[in-house]
């Protein structure tokens, strides 16, 4: 993914930039990102919070205990709805950018399926990458 990478809502109220390259890229199944997003998981791509700024709109936010007992930060677009980003008291200097926010989401390739355990039926996970039924062990940068 090149670097800076652009994304707002649907309606453009709401603009944001990334100036890092992503740690991480995560298919999350949890119930709460399921039910945030309206879908059977939430494709994540994981910035630095430092490098991830809003250049135009102000998100409306809630704040939700998750099913890993954190708590999930999220914003969208109180406009048009739109899913944006998140972020977690687990891993306070990361942003967690939807993928279908951006403006080129081709560039999201999922590394991790994780909170697999909460996987729908319907829902055919990557058989080319990790899953963790729960969330994926912690490294150093993410």
């Amino acid at each position: 993914m090149e670097v800076p990478f652009f994304g707002g809502c649907a309606c453009g109220a709401v603009r944001y930039e990334c100036s890092a390259a992503p740690v991480a890229m995560v298919n999350c199944h949890c119930r709460d990102c399921q039910r945030a997003g309206g879908a059977g998981f939430s494709p994540t791509v994981v910035v630095p919070a430092e490098a991830f700024r809003l250049l135009r709109g102000e998100p409306q936010r809630y704040s939700v205990t998750a099913d890993s007992g954190h708590t999930a930060h999220r914003a969208f677009c109180g406009a048009c709805g739109a899913p944006l980003f998140a972020s977690s008291s687990a891993r306070r200097g990361f942003i967690g950018v939807r993928a279908g926010s951006l403006d080129d989401p081709s560039g999201f390739t999922p590394q991790v399926e994780v909170w697999t355990a909460s996987a729908q039926p319907w829902d055919h996970l990557g058989a080319d990458v990790p899953h963790f039924p729960r969330s994926r062990e912690r490294t150093a940068d993410a």
